[in-house]
């Protein structure tokens, strides 16, 4: 069985966020055991997709796993498996995928550019939790719920403070799990108007086995429709600041958000142990 690790939403290899994609054959799924072992093998987020018949509302079935389990949602690897997709037909395609997400639709470019379509999930302020700033490392200005998407936003003064944090992972671990929600997003304006972005990010769900994550695409549902109610304007770029870096060019359309960027393939393989 083939497996390829692609760097997701950057142009260049090591950086961006890298997720594993499995191409399956048409049929059921593997087992679950099986899936789950393959992630914890790569040590990464990882895509497992089989094409569904033609009578079904989405071209692929997809689901995500990470060494921890399944996820709900995962936009690097949506735009990973996208882009193995377009590197197997070198043709600019529309391809909708069955998700535990609802369907998700990505579309390739002739210049390999990926735009993915995801359901928006627009912040509704709340109450700081009670330990956020020890925990994240800085005191937010303002914290906001995501909705289904399940994730907090926390809302700093400035880029150099996101740059800057150094969170207590344990802490963060335990306040997200009494909490309920998956990970936190530490956001803030971009420091230089004319610097290439609008506004910069970074993303910790340590108690999901990521202690931080390197470009998150599910977390810019909630950030596009934020900063684009901020800023005034339904086109933005959002950097997100960890070590890899990142680049997600977002687009506001009513309930949907539009996330595009690039995905370049690093290993390409063959996987000999397979699901029986």
């Amino acid at each position: 069985m083939r497996i390829r690790v692609i760097d997701a939403f950057t142009d260049r290899p090591f950086a961006g966020n890298p997720a594993a994609v499995c191409l399956l054959d048409a049929g059921a799924w593997p087992d679950e055991a099986w899936m789950r072992r393959v992630a914890a093998e790569m040590n990464l987020e990882t895509a497992f997709a089989h094409p569904l018949p033609e009578t079904s509302n989405a071209d692929w079935a997809l689901r995500w796993f990470t060494p921890a389990g399944e996820a709900n949602l995962c936009g690097h690897a949506t735009l990973a498996t996208a882009h193995a997709l377009y590197s197997d037909h070198a043709t600019p395609s529309t391809v909708r995928f069955a998700s535990p997400g609802g369907i998700l639709i990505a579309n390739t470019r002739h210049d390999g550019t990926i735009t993915l379509d995801f359901p928006a999930a627009p912040p509704t302020e709340a109450p700081a939790p009670d330990g956020i700033a020890d925990a994240l490392g800085a005191e937010p200005e303002a914290t906001y719920r995501t909705g289904a998407l399940g994730d907090l936003l926390a809302v700093v003064g400035d880029e150099a403070t996101v740059c800057a944090l150094s969170p207590d992972f344990a802490a963060l671990a335990h306040l997200t799990r009494r909490e309920v929600i998956r990970g936190v997003i530490a956001t803030a304006p971009a420091a230089h108007r004319d610097g290439g972005y609008d506004f910069v990010s970074r993303y910790f769900a340590p108690a999901n086995g990521i202690p931080e994550d390197p470009v998150t695409g599910s977390a810019h549902t909630a950030l596009a429709p934020y900063w684009s109610h901020r800023l005034g304007r339904d086109r933005l770029t959002g950097l997100q600041a960890s070590t890899r870096t990142g680049l997600v060019y977002t687009a506001v359309h009513g309930d949907r958000v539009h996330l595009t960027g690039h995905a370049v393939t690093v290993l390409d393989s063959v996987l000999h142990h397979t699901a029986g």
